[in-house]
């Protein structure tokens, strides 16, 4: 049977059911009596079993389950969480991580699975004495009831009673010509999860998964949903022949008979429920139905392109439209202009993804890092919600892993520094995305030692970064922006975590690829923030046209501070450096003529003033001379291709609406 054509759907699902898994487990561990957390974490590891399962990585479904087992002895209270507990999950689920990678990778999803299963194996425990009797007495009733439900079970089926909620027993008949019944089974789960919350599945899920029936199953499931509801969700799935769904109303009045048999009263305070907290019945509200469809993100970068010709031939319209002074396609132009750009807005609003699918990953990541340093540490995430471009989302990951590995390694003092220093023993991290402008600025912050100035004054000077002359003239925020340079490093001692002399130039080299740029604000003993500044989007940028000779150049607009004009004589050279005095600062000044070797045009009168962009890096800001500003214009970026790599200040291409292509300058590189 061809499954190749679920792939894809089974790794985006098992990634999303990890992350859950890896969220609540750390939640768990800062709320180890909360069982609510538990039946999350039992949630997503048995869909994770099935859909294994039923794709046919054995390995994969045998580990989960065998995790699946604690789990359940977890929630049911015959476990209690240990820190020992909690890191062979832990282990587990960074090897299923492995295993969805290879997967993902072409692999089999194969991996030496003995170790940590043996640690899951000797975790399980028998169920404890003194409880046979109430188990044997439950298997009565329910069976009498011609229903398989555990104390668990029970206790939910009780609160969800008393919250109003109803029992429907769901009978489904797949179609005789279903080839993939444990599939289709389980996009029946899931739609009905979406209603409430199943409580049994006749035969059992290990059954259905391993497709161990004919054509049919029945779901119990507690739903504040109607019948028709119900039914109707469930009916458009393909391949399902007939749905039945029928209301137990009598399922409260067993259930109270149990409470009975096992406790000896009719009192609900004194029943099963006691032994399980009211809230986990909220886990059977109707979830948000979702109205979201998966798109390849291939197919976004097509659209993109796509829409960029489009942008093109919008800009070579207008030209026309100018030239030819009609006014009917003038309209024509203008409404077309108008509907291009609201067309522009949803585009790139599909491909804006939220931040928090990078930041999802660090607080395990922290949890893990703090462990081996030894620390104790508290991470705070703020402004997940943040939306950036798909393309600077799959970039910004790696720069944000060695800033938070620097926070804990470099910037947060060990338990015993801070209890010296009066500060509290757990350190603070702080990881925080917020929109400003056209730009999404990042932030990590710590509460830790901050940057020792005449430490890192001295490590520039050993390693030639500055001279003994210049460090005396630096600021605190320019001694600060010194721990980015090359190689730069700080650590006393090379550790698995930082300080191998790599430095955080890579953080820097990539942010600057990404067109945004980083600082660093520190104050010594009292902790250090990095910001990042990132453009919303780098498929579709505002620019500024400016003219050198004949040739035609962009200027992205997150990079101009001003544009001025100057006489000639108002240049001076400083240490052979053109400059000129600008707001009360000394600005060098860049001749693009001269930079990109610009033949220059014959016949060409000589200007009495220079035009010039002032563009800002950070602090520091330096003048581009053009010969002529031609105004702003929303253009494209294009990849100059292989060939042209690494071209100095050049970061692509667009082409105008007159055919020409234009350079887009990286201004960035002008300023050292």
């Amino acid at each position: 049977m061809d499954l190749s054509g679920y792939l894809e759907m089974f790794i985006e699902e098992s990634k999303e059911h990890l992350q859950a898994i890896n969220d609540q487990l750390l939640k768990l561990e800062a709320e180890p009596d909360n069982t609510n957390i538990v039946n999350e974490i039992f949630r997503s590891a048995h869909t994770l079993k099935g859909m294994a399962g039923s794709m046919g990585y054995e390995e994969l479904a045998s580990l989960t389950h065998e995790m699946e087992n604690v789990l359940d002895l977890l929630r049911n209270n015959k476990l209690s969480i240990t820190s020992e507990i909690m890191d062979v999950i832990f282990t587990c689920v960074d090897l299923i991580e492995k295993m969805v990678d290879s997967i993902e990778q072409g692999g089999d999803g194969k991996a030496d699975v003995t170790d940590v299963v043996n640690q899951l194996a000797n975790i399980q425990n028998p169920s404890t004495a003194g409880e046979g009797e109430i188990v044997t007495a439950l298997a009565e009733v329910a069976a009498a009831a011609e229903l398989v439900l555990d104390e668990f079970q029970l206790s939910v089926v009780k609160s969800a009673k008393e919250t109003g909620k109803k029992a429907y027993s769901i009978s489904v008949t797949l179609d005789e010509r279903c080839t993939m019944k444990s599939v289709r089974a389980y996009m029946v789960f899931q739609a009905v999860e979406e209603l409430g919350e199943i409580i049994q599945t006749v035969p059992s899920v290990e059954q259905i998964e391993e497709e161990k029936f004919d054509q049919s199953f029945t779901l119990l499931l507690l739903s504040d949903q109607e019948t028709r509801e119900i039914q109707f969700q469930i009916s458009n799935i393909s391949e399902i022949k007939e749905v039945m769904v029928s209301e137990v109303a009598d399922l409260g009045q067993q259930v109270h008979d149990k409470d009975k048999l096992v406790n000896g009263t009719t009192n609900p305070e004194n029943g099963l429920n006691k032994q399980k907290d009211k809230e986990e019945t909220e886990t059977g509200k109707k979830k948000q139905r979702s109205k979201s469809i998966r798109v390849d993100s291939e197919k976004l970068d097509q659209l993109m392109n796509l829409f960029s010709e489009l942008i093109i031939d919008r800009g070579r319209l207008e030209q026309i439209s100018r030239k030819a002074e009609l006014s009917e396609l003038t309209e024509t132009v203008e409404h077309m202009t108008r509907i291009s750009t609201d067309l522009q807005g949803l585009i790139l609003n599909m491909r804006m993804v939220p931040v928090e699918q990078v930041f999802n990953r660090f607080p395990r990541m922290v949890r893990d890092l703090a462990k081996d340093l030894n620390k104790k540490v508290q991470l705070v995430i703020e402004g997940a919600e943040t939306e950036l471009d798909r393309t600077v989302i799959d970039e910004i990951g790696d720069p944000l892993v060695h800033l938070l590995r620097n926070a804990l390694d470099h910037g947060l003092e060990s338990t015993v520094e801070r209890q010296a220093t009066d500060k509290p023993e757990e350190g603070l991290i702080l990881l925080k995305a917020y929109h400003g402008g056209n730009h999404v600025f990042i932030e990590v912050r710590d509460d830790g030692k901050g940057i020792n100035r005449e430490k890192v004054l001295t490590k520039a000077i050993e390693r030639g970064v500055v001279t003994q002359e210049e460090a005396k003239t630096l600021t605190d925020q320019q001694v600060n922006g010194l721990i980015l340079a090359s190689g730069f490093s700080t650590a006393d001692k090379i550790s698995d975590i930082s300080g191998r002399g790599v430095g955080l130039d890579v953080v820097k080299i990539k942010i600057e690829s990404l067109g945004g740029v980083i600082t660093i604000d520190s104050s010594e003993g009292q902790g250090s923030t990095f910001r990042i500044q990132l453009p919303l989007t780098l498929s579709i940028i505002y620019a500024m046209l400016v003219k050198v000779e004949d040739e035609t150049y962009a200027i992205p607009f997150n990079s101009i501070v001003e544009i001025t004009n100057v006489r000639h004589d108002q240049v001076s050279t400083l240490y052979g450096q053109k400059v000129i005095q600008f707001r009360g600062q000394v600005v060098p000044l860049i001749y693009l003529n001269e930079e990109y070797q610009v033949p220059e045009v014959e016949g060409k009168a000589d200007r009495q003033q220079l035009f010039i962009v002032i563009v800002r890096k950070g602090e520091k800001t330096v003048g581009l001379v053009v010969d002529s500003v031609l105004g702003q214009q929303e253009v494209v970026l294009k990849s100059l291709g292989g060939f042209l790599t690494n071209l100095y200040a050049i970061s692509g291409s667009t082409i105008l609406g007159n055919g020409e292509v234009a350079l887009i300058i990286d201004a960035n590189q002008f300023i050292k």
